[in-house]
């Protein structure tokens, strides 16, 4: 957490540091920008000028302190919350992506979710690593808001009872699926779009989940498409295959962040969330899309392969699911849909249907 220490980090400008002091008083590496800026030291001479820089960055650099890249649901901490500062900035190219990116680590940055800094930047990714040991000036640098700020936004989001469909959240899904040029599919019919996200990990596998798609494959109604989101498909893809869905179905897990991307009729089918009851039904809620989970849990077996002794043990199982709760549920869901106004107002358009004829079929047969 200790990158800086004195006279590491400062500025030519009236430093107020008893406010700063006061302002520090909270340390922590994803919560703060204390760790650093306590740092910060005034200057009474403009570095630039007076020759002090090795480097002098002229272009807008947003500085980034990142949660974990590995995970969906904690990387888009990272993303929505830089998608708030540029609102934040309140300059006239605040939303220009001719700026750079510098993560405030050491190691090569890496992620299966990469793709999306493209809605942010044009340039490469800059790390701790590619200025080492030199001064750098920064002409406009931004520290925008962290992942997991005490009473932040999406993680630790206070949320009041009944407050759902945020604007911010509404505005984010549409600048990613924007800015990353995420293809809408023609609709030839009125069909509804499941998907199904399938899980190829140890833990939190639905181990009926053939049974459970086949119970559904005879309605007329559904056009079912059975998922595994790993690293064999693209970031834009998968998305592509969200932004396109009407309903998505998952078991509680990092992938059921795509909810941030469906159409704003769409509808979650959590299956069970695992004892971890608010976490995407909160997301879900700041989304604005309909929220369904498992309520009855005499009608799902939990099967655990090892001795897990740790915490969370509900996440440390697989699980097999009563098919006729499943479609009660799955109803839920669809029914919603087929009310919901602009689901009803799409245009049909006779054409081949981009998700195959087929009422079922896994994304393994396509691609």
């Amino acid at each position: 957490m200790d990158v800086l220490n004195d006279n590491d980090i400062g500025g030519f400008c009236n430093l107020k540091k008893e406010e700063l002091n006061e302002q520090a008083d909270h340390i922590s590496a994803l919560q703060s920008w204390g760790p650093e800026i306590r740092h910060f030291s005034s200057f009474n001479y403009r570095p630039i000028n007076n020759g002090n820089c090795d480097v002098i960055i002229e272009k807008p650099t947003y500085v980034m302190k990142i949660d974990a890249t590995v995970n969906m649901y904690h990387h888009f901490c990272d993303f929505f919350n830089l998608y708030s500062s540029l609102h934040m900035n309140n300059h006239s190219d605040a939303f220009s992506s001719d700026v750079r990116v510098l993560i405030w680590e050491s190691y090569t940055y890496q992620s299966l979710f990469r793709d999306t800094w493209e809605a942010f930047t044009d340039h490469p990714l800059w790390d701790l690593n590619t200025f080492r040991g030199q001064t750098i000036c920064f002409k406009n640098v931004i520290f925008p808001l962290l992942p997991r700020m005490i009473f932040g936004l999406y993680y630790n989001t206070p949320l009041i009872y009944g407050c759902q469909k945020s604007g911010l959240f509404h505005a984010f899904s549409k600048f990613i699926l924007h800015r990353l040029r995420i293809s809408k599919y023609v609709r030839t019919n009125k069909k509804i779009r499941i998907t199904f996200l399938s899980r190829d990990t140890k833990y939190r596998r639905i181990i009926n989940e053939d049974e459970l798609l086949e119970s559904i494959n005879d309605n007329e109604d559904y056009q079912v498409m059975k998922v595994v989101f790993n690293k064999n498909i693209p970031f834009k893809k998968q998305l592509e295959i969200t932004a396109n869905s009407d309903v998505l179905i998952g078991i509680h897990g990092a992938g059921l962040t795509h909810l941030l991307f469906l159409p704003d009729w769409a509808a979650v089918f959590e299956l069970y969330n695992c004892e971890d009851a608010n976490c995407y039904a909160d997301l879900a809620r700041l989304r604005g899309v309909h929220y369904v989970t498992w309520n009855k849990i005499n009608k799902l077996t939990s099967v655990k392969e090892d001795m897990y002794n740790g915490g969370a043990h509900a996440k440390f199982a697989n699980y097999v699911f009563d098919v006729e709760e499943f479609k009660r549920l799955l109803k839920n869901a669809t029914d919603y849909v087929k009310k919901h106004p602009e689901f009803i107002s799409l245009k049909i358009t006779k054409n081949n249907d981009n998700m195959g004829s087929k009422n079922y079929h896994t994304l393994h047969e396509e691609l």
